[in-house]
């Protein structure tokens, strides 16, 4: 499992990366927050740290949250009371003021964490990039022609995690993961044989998509 953390501190950035590898998670550590929105990992997120010593630049917490649903925790200065409330309402699950307790920092990072992997994915909206509609409640597809199609379990799971992921490169492990539920290496034939089947639903001309893409020696990404 993967964490972005930004901390502009050496110091508290140490501190930091422990409390993420107490709680399960790598980290990717960044200065710069404008640049690692631009620069946007193709490795999916599970969570992310954020430390500000100034003010939150809440604009960019609405770009990051625009991009992931990954859980999102802030480290802040004392806010006054509108824009914590602000802060929350773009998207921000947690804010934590200093000093803070690493220990119980940690406890919160996995519980986090816990909420994430056990939300139920059918409780979600539809998701729409361009022509494809995806709805969980029901797990079809409708495309541009209007024509709606089934998804298998694992078929769906594929698509969902390509969709909120549109543009990233997932490589094999990551998607095994993702739909399959485990960690460790990933079974390259057993994603690309799912990649075929959902290819066979999603595509115009699945002998050569246009949608779901493959990067040879890296892995897959959707593009709309």
């Amino acid at each position: 499992m993967y964490a972005l953390l930004l901390a502009h501190h050496a110091d508290e950035s140490a501190v930091l990366r422990l409390v993420l590898q107490r709680a399960g998670l790598s980290s990717r550590v960044t200065t710069d927050l404008t640049q690692a929105i631009q620069e946007w990992d193709d490795q999916p997120l599970d969570l992310i740290l954020l430390s500000f010593r100034d003010q939150v630049p809440i604009d960019q917490i609405r770009l990051i949250r625009s991009k992931t649903e990954a859980p999102l925790v802030i480290i802040s200065p004392y806010l006054d009371e509108d824009f914590h409330i602000e802060l929350l309402e773009v998207g921000v699950d947690k804010i934590v003021f200093r000093p803070y307790s690493a220990r119980l920092l940690i406890a919160q990072m996995r519980g986090l964490l816990r909420r994430a992997r056990g939300a139920s994915i059918y409780n979600l909206p539809n998701l729409q990039l361009g022509d494809l509609t995806l709805d969980p409640s029901v797990r079809t597809l409708e495309d541009k022609s209007g024509v709606t199609k089934h998804l298998t379990r694992l078929e769906f799971r594929l698509l969902y995690t390509l969709m909120i992921h549109n543009g990233q490169v997932l490589t094999a492990e990551t998607l095994v993961e993702r739909v399959w539920g485990y960690s460790g290496r990933g079974d390259r034939d057993l994603v690309r044989g799912l990649i075929k089947r959902l290819r066979a639903k999603v595509e115009p001309d699945p002998s050569n998509p246009s949608y779901i893409i493959t990067i040879p020696g890296v892995g897959y990404k959707l593009v709309t």
